[in-house]
């Protein structure tokens, strides 16, 4: 058969590209075995501070704000819309911390430092990680699902704003209730001063999306193996988060210099939780062995009556963490997948030749 690319975002595309002409045989297994042991990797304090009652504490001075809405949220609905707004410096600044804090009915927030000419400062419909697969319109900066959190980069580490830089912020919300809400978020950006700048930072998304979770049961999709991109050898990774949705109960990311190598641990944290998913600082950072890569692992726990799927929408699932890192070698999502009888597939886009195709398919 023919395969389609999904007009939309880059994850569905994704999938897509996959579903060949060989056709699919989607299979991953309920857990039935305990996991193997893994060795814990140092992870460091390196973290927002937090106030007492765990809230973040107010910016200093100088700090610059971009807000999405206020917008009323009907009941029952659910969007991705998106706002693009000046940041309003006058010369080029780099930000070491970003402050997110997440509205009423915020199902997660992504900034994105993008090279628009207008801003569009009323919420639109947009397509979730648009731009993602041409830097030269973008790139993502932080994603968000937690009510408040902030990514603080390393000692000398930075995202780059140029003068009067344009910031857009899309958010995906839903409001499950029976009642209206207004939802206002906001993105703050903190900055370091030039002199001591070294390094910029970058963004990379990588998950699985081979899910068919059965009806009240158990799951696990995993472990799954992705090599680092070549041009990514050599970088600091110095903070992750896992991402599921509402029938997600763990992640676990390991790093392994092969399939099948012993693996080390930079991402394991008990009682994890798919809304408020904790981010995971690593002080000193940590470097993936030549030709090595991430093994990570996602369950769930199904309470429906129904197959759970890979999906955006709230109701589906996903597999995906998100991992910060230095110096910057561009943003990237990629995506592991078995759906081809001919055998795996691995895709990191941009930078392999097929993402000529997603990118086609979202214009």
């Amino acid at each position: 058969m023919l395969y389609r690319l999904a007009v939309g975002s880059v994850l569905a595309t994704l999938i897509s590209l996959t579903v060949l002409a060989q056709g699919c045989n989607t299979t991953s297994a309920p857990v039935t075995a305990a996991d193997a042991e893994v060795e814990s990797g140092p992870v460091g304090s390196r973290g927002p501070e937090l106030l007492p009652d765990g809230a973040l504490p107010p910016p200093p001075p100088g700090s610059l704000e971009v807000s999405f809405g206020p917008v009323t949220v009907s009941a029952g609905t659910e969007k991705t819309q998106c706002v693009v707004k000046r940041l309003g410096n006058t010369g080029k600044i780099h930000v070491n911390r970003i402050q997110n804090r997440l509205g009423d009915s915020s199902h997660h927030l992504i900034v994105y430092r993008v090279a628009d000419k207008e801003e569009k400062p009323t919420p639109y419909d947009c397509v979730p990680f648009a731009d993602t697969l041409d830097p030269r319109k973008g790139s993502p900066l932080m994603v968000t699902q937690k009510a408040e959190e902030e990514l603080a980069l390393p000692r000398g580490v930075a995202f780059t704003m140029e003068p009067d830089q344009l910031v857009r912020l899309e958010m995906h919300y839903v409001n499950s209730t029976a009642a209206p809400k207004t939802l206002r978020s906001t993105s703050t950006f903190i900055t370091l001063p030039d002199p001591d700048f070294r390094d910029e930072a970058d963004f990379i998304f990588v998950g699985n999306p081979d899910i068919k979770i059965p009806p009240r049961s158990k799951f696990k999709l995993g472990p799954t193996y992705l090599p680092l991109p070549e041009s990514h050898e050599g970088v600091h990774f110095f903070a992750l988060t896992g991402h599921q949705h509402k029938m997600g109960i763990n992640v676990t990311v390991d790093i392994a210099t092969g399939k099948d190598a012993p693996v080390k641990s930079v991402y394991n944290v008990p009682d994890w939780l798919w809304n408020e998913p904790k981010t995971v600082f690593h002080d000193p950072p940590f470097d993936i062995p030549k030709g090595g890569g991430f093994r990570f692992t996602c369950e769930w726990d199904n309470t429906t009556n129904k197959q759970l799927n890979f999906g955006e929408n709230a109701d589906d699932e996903m597999c995906f963490f998100w991992a910060y890192y230095y110096p910057s070698r561009g943003s990237q999502v990629c995506a592991h997948t078995d759906q081809l009888k001919s055998g795996p597939v691995d895709l990191c886009c941009p930078g392999d030749p097929r993402c000529v195709f997603l990118q086609l398919a979202g214009q």
